[in-house]
């Protein structure tokens, strides 16, 4: 029974949604783009979403389809207790990407109604997610992101993203304090091997950055 609800998890793909940034990124990918690539994108920017082109988007950048939508995946099975024997019970650990502003019980609604099995539960794991909706962008928070980067690395496009990996800005953001990521810390273009054992970065990239964000934090207090 469980083998058959994660299999129709593993079909069900939740709604492609946009906010803010990841409207502005994706125009910005767009225009940075090759013609096919920039016209899927433009099918996804469109009201209601291409899925097809979502599709395509997703195996060409998987970490696009996690800005474009919740996602779970089942990350761990445990059952049975003896080699010979008919497992009694099974449980699978459901691990969800949730979009800001989407509520956590919608998510966990949403799973029981695709798995369609009432012998199967859906109960969270663990302390419950905070709601925290997409912080919204302003010339108060990009522009002196850009008036830096054009000192530091004239020509380079300045474009918004969202994270798809942890963050504890949610926890600010849930309470009504906007919180943004800056780093400017650029890496080679086969990746800087997150966590892997040879993760780096270039130490130019190190200086270029620093200098970067002590400029950026200097503007920024001016304006308070």
């Amino acid at each position: 029974r469980l083998s058959s609800g994660l299999a129709k998890l593993s079909a069900y793909n939740f709604p492609v949604t946009l906010n803010a940034a990841t409207r502005e990124y994706f125009q910005a990918q767009a225009r940075l783009s090759s013609a096919a690539v920039a016209a899927d994108i433009q099918k996804v920017l469109e009201s209601p979403p291409d899925e097809a082109a979502a599709q395509r988007l997703w195996n060409l950048d998987a970490a696009w389809n996690g800005m474009l939508r919740t996602t779970c995946v089942p990350t761990e099975i445990n059952g049975g207790h003896a080699v010979n024997a008919l497992p009694q019970h099974v449980s699978a650990n459901v691990n969800c990407r949730v979009l800001p502003g989407v509520a956590m019980e919608d998510v966990r609604r949403k799973l029981v109604e695709i798995l369609a099995d009432s012998k199967i539960s859906v109960t969270p794991s663990g302390l419950p997610g905070m709601q925290s909706p997409p912080p919204p962008f302003s010339q108060a928070v990009l522009g002196p992101v850009r008036q830096v980067a054009e000192r530091v690395w004239p020509g380079v496009v300045v474009v918004p993203t969202m994270s798809t990996v942890a963050t504890d800005g949610f926890l600010l953001d849930s309470v009504g304090v906007s919180t943004y990521g800056l780093s400017g810390l650029f890496h080679d273009a086969e990746g800087p091997h997150i966590h892997g054992s040879n993760e780096r970065v270039r130490v130019a990239s190190l200086m270029n950055a620093r200098r970067f964000l002590f400029e950026v934090v200097k503007l920024y207090a001016n304006e308070t």
